[in-house]
């Protein structure tokens, strides 16, 4: 395909559409052509003849859409695109056992250059150079010849219904194995490069762009602070961590055979706070989770949500509580656009953020001073304070906790965790969960030394990860596909004897909910009751501490 030596000196639109075609349905799927080997259905000759079929369709399909776009410059275009973002979503998909979906695309738009910069190596150079780059610029190197432009439209279009046509073919001749391979096996049609990326494109397309142009939807108009601020002099303090791509297998406190909870397990042990062991998270990538968890909504209707609205801050705020949103991560994806809020990423503190990036604890630094800052009206009430992770970010797990929590090792130090042995991914993985764990037990600390105040933290993560079960790793695949890894979620919450008090709280009430099947729909209509809040959006139902405390 690359050599020189007997091509033509112009080509035909049709051969360089077709070699396109092939090379994007055989090199550029070599993740597909793998995972349909590997399936059990797909074996001996049929099996190779039901790839053969399905081959020879994708790349009809991939020529259909080329030849339509076989126009002047336009062809060779299409195809460098399409080149280089089949290439990678090979990468990706071979590396981390990913699919590309509208939420991973989503995901991917979000990404800011450090979490791009975790993901850069060789591999990743490697795979766009043989899949992409090289083919990119031999495709344009290559002079085409010249055609008038109707008999070129007609001509294009023939082509791709006779393309179109022939990849149905194709699909009739192995329909049965296909429709048992697509019933089964839901996760291959993610797969088929770069006709994944093209539809996820136009889905995101069609549920963002209308979403963003519809004015913000305002709820809970009718927030007021309930009778405890009446009650007591005492001003709130709630203190919500956002965890970040943690996921409760790995937690101590839920049964994991690791300490990876040396802090807080002894505080569980005692009483002193209360662990939830099966709450499961609204997606599986933190775009699709941050807004739904904050959402009034849960997630099924907040997925049939047609434009923007405002979530539990705006209602907390409105209601009369000051409200800070601190940042270590890529950013709070609309959650926080209308509250104070500050991004610690940029910070430079020695002590916190000598490696470049700034571990979790510096969000608790310099917090007083944040605190002091807001609305003293506000501020007298209470404060509502929420910190959004790095956590256990992947694929880069060991940069996210300093040399002093690594309590496991050896630990992988690379972002190609396919290249490491998977227990040192683990370890890496669990320093961070141990890194978290000191974080939470500090923001107690912190909160049990703030004078005169009513103090209370939550803390749950946006969504799991997976760690190589079945070959997969990270996280994003669709939520109707993801493995429970990517799903169940810990949570936490802990409350001073003045909050206890104040709330007429039984914590012990709340540590016989241990086992209480949970998600993230709970989130908002739980913190409205810890904050009492009053407002008709809140459902008692699905506040966890609702049947626990005596005020209402």
């Amino acid at each position: 395909m690359f050599s020189n030596r007997t091509l033509p000196k112009t080509w035909s639109r049709v051969s360089l559409a077709l070699l396109v075609s092939i090379w994007l349905a055989t090199a550029g799927n070599i993740h597909l052509w793998q995972s349909l080997w590997a399936l059990p259905e797909i074996t001996g000759l049929r099996g190779a003849a039901f790839m053969g079929a399905f081959g020879l369709g994708i790349a009809g399909v991939i020529f259909s859409l080329l030849i339509l776009s076989a126009w002047p410059l336009v062809l060779k275009a299409v195809s460098v695109i399409l080149l280089i973002s089949a290439a990678s979503s090979t990468f990706f998909m071979l590396s981390y056992g990913i699919v590309i979906d509208a939420s991973m695309l989503a995901n991917v738009v979000a990404t800011d250059a450090r979490e791009v910069a975790d993901l850069l190596s060789w591999r990743l150079v490697a795979t766009l150079l043989f899949v992409g780059i090289v083919p990119a610029i031999w495709v344009c190197s290559r002079p085409l010849r010249g055609a008038p432009p109707f008999k070129r439209l007609w001509q294009n279009a023939l082509l791709a219904v006779v393309a179109l046509g022939f990849a149905v073919g194709m699909a009739l001749v192995v329909f049965q194995d296909m429709a048992s391979v697509m019933r089964n096996h839901k996760q291959i049609r993610y797969m088929i490069n770069p006709l994944n990326g093209l539809y996820a494109s136009v889905r995101l397309g069609i549920n963002q762009l209308p979403h963003q142009q519809l004015p913000l939807a305002v709820i809970g108009e009718d927030a007021a602070l309930g009778s405890t601020y009446q009650a007591t002099q005492r001003p709130l303090r709630l203190l919500l961590v956002v965890g970040e791509t943690s996921r409760a297998a790995n937690w101590q406190m839920g049964g994991y055979a690791r300490p990876t909870n040396p802090e807080l397990a002894p505080k569980l042990a005692r009483g002193d706070l209360q662990y939830y062991r099966n709450v499961m998270s609204c997606g599986t990538n933190t775009a699709a989770s941050l807004p739904c968890m904050f959402s009034a909504l849960g997630k099924a209707d907040y997925e049939d949500l047609k434009g923007p609205q405002e979530g539990l801050l705006d209602v907390l705020q409105r209601a009369g509580l000051a409200v800070l949103w601190i940042d270590n991560q890529s950013g709070c994806k609309g959650v926080c656009d209308r509250v104070p809020n500050v991004n610690t990423r940029t910070l430079d503190i020695p002590a916190y953020c000598a490696t470049g990036e700034c571990f979790d604890a510096v969000m608790l630094d310099g917090l007083d001073e944040r605190i002091a800052a807001l609305s003293a009206a506000q501020r007298d009430k209470g404060v509502v304070v929420v910190l959004h992770q790095m956590g256990s970010h992947g694929p880069a797990y060991f940069k996210r906790a300093p040399d002093a929590f690594k309590d496991f090792k050896p630990e992988c130090t690379s972002n190609a965790l396919q290249s490491c042995d998977r227990q040192a991914v683990i370890n890496a993985y669990d320093n961070s969960v141990r890194y978290t764990d000191h974080l939470l037990a500090s923001a107690i600390q912190w909160l049990s030394a703030q004078p005169n105040n009513d103090a209370a933290l939550w803390y749950v993560s946006d969504h799991g990860e997976s760690l190589g079960e079945n070959n997969l790793y990270l996280h994003g695949l669709p939520y109707s596909l993801a493995p429970i890894e990517q799903k169940h979620v810990p949570q936490v919450s802990w409350f001073s004897k003045g909050m206890q008090q104040r709330l007429q709280l039984d914590t012990g009430c709340l540590a016989g909910r241990a086992d209480a099947e949970l998600t993230h729909d709970n989130l908002f209509h739980t913190m409205l009751g810890v904050a009492d809040v009053k407002t008709q959006l809140y459902q008692p139902d699905l506040d966890v501490t609702a049947t626990c405390r005596a005020v209402k």
